[in-house]
């Protein structure tokens, strides 16, 4: 279990770092035990992404865990053994490959075993999605190898699989989330078809989803929407972060701040490094709060 919330903490991150610059972002509620509170309840896009994400997760760190000795009930990879080639030639397995069959086996088990019990559509979207979260960790497993031979030639090759860093999991999922395909049940609730005549099929690859998302404009606690009011955004910038869609078109507070950082850092020996204080002045631009009574009703 420790991992496991480990695991946790590293999928929530890379969450909040993929959507920091969006309408939603992947603000996580205390003392609630869905982590992001009522947007879970709706089968939108980022239900589908954080379920996906979730699932790379505990991979990752289980997978993790096993190679650093941290489990007693896995190690290394028992299956890569023996002699193997790749395009520069003949290598040796060696090392410690990570274990990412017993990574992939646990997360299974422990992650879908709620959906597993529900049997509904929405559990089934959501075991569609955890497969793809799964699927995303082992697509970028990595081959490392060192050479042996005189003066480093690589007469002889010991390589082993190894995961790769975090972030092109949560890119790679990211990506998914731009083309999630919106579905709807089949009649005997065992498989998806597309929502509307015309739309593309999901693949065992995309992200699936039942309902439309909420604009995340304002807040709205039926919804799990908390709003972009007080979020800053970039005046120059014609991207999601920009004020123009980050405020949805109510404006935005400018405030001038002055920060102080360390520059001009030298080293003296010995051995200390010393630096002076600059102070730079910047404008911060925040997103208006919803200016109507109606949206008052709401809070």
């Amino acid at each position: 279990m420790r991992s496991v919330g480990e695991g946790a903490r590293e999928w929530i991150r890379e969450c909040q770092h993929q959507f920091r610059h969006h309408r939603w972002n992947c603000t996580t509620l205390d003392r609630d035990h869905t982590v992001f509170g009522r947007v879970m309840l709706r089968s939108s896009r980022e239900a589908a992404f954080v379920y996906a994400i979730s699932s790379a997760g505990v991979v990752h760190a289980i997978t993790r865990a096993c190679s650093q000795g941290e489990l007693s009930v896995c190690s290394c990879d028992p299956y890569t053994r023996g002699r193997h080639h790749d395009q520069r030639g003949d290598f040796d397995w060696g090392g410690c490959s990570d274990n990412i069959h017993y990574g992939v086996r646990f997360a299974k088990a422990f992650v879908d075993a709620k959906e597993k019990r529900l049997k509904d559509a929405r559990a089934l979207m959501n075991l569609h999605n955890n497969r793809c979260g799964r699927t995303a960790v082992r697509r970028f497993l990595k081959l490392e190898c060192k050479c042996h031979g005189v003066s480093g030639s690589c007469t002889l090759r010991t390589c082993w699989r190894a995961l790769s860093d975090f972030r092109r999991t949560g890119d790679y999922l990211r990506r998914r989330y731009d083309g999630a395909v919106q579905v709807t049940a089949t009649q005997d609730g065992a498989n998806f078809t597309a929502a509307r005549q015309g739309y593309r099929h999901a693949t065992r690859t995309d992200l699936v989803y039942f309902d439309n998302s909420p604009d995340y404009c304002v807040l709205d606690k039926a919804a799990g929407s908390l709003g972009t009011a007080g979020r800053v955004c970039s005046k120059t910038s014609k991207g999601t972060d920009g004020c123009e869609i980050m405020c949805c078109g109510r404006g935005y507070d400018t405030t001038r701040v002055t920060r102080v950082t360390q520059c001009e850092c030298k080293f003296h020996w010995c051995c200390a490094v010393r630096c002076k204080e600059c102070r730079n002045t910047v404008d911060v631009h925040t997103c208006k709060a919803p200016k109507k009574a109606e949206w008052l009703d709401q809070t």
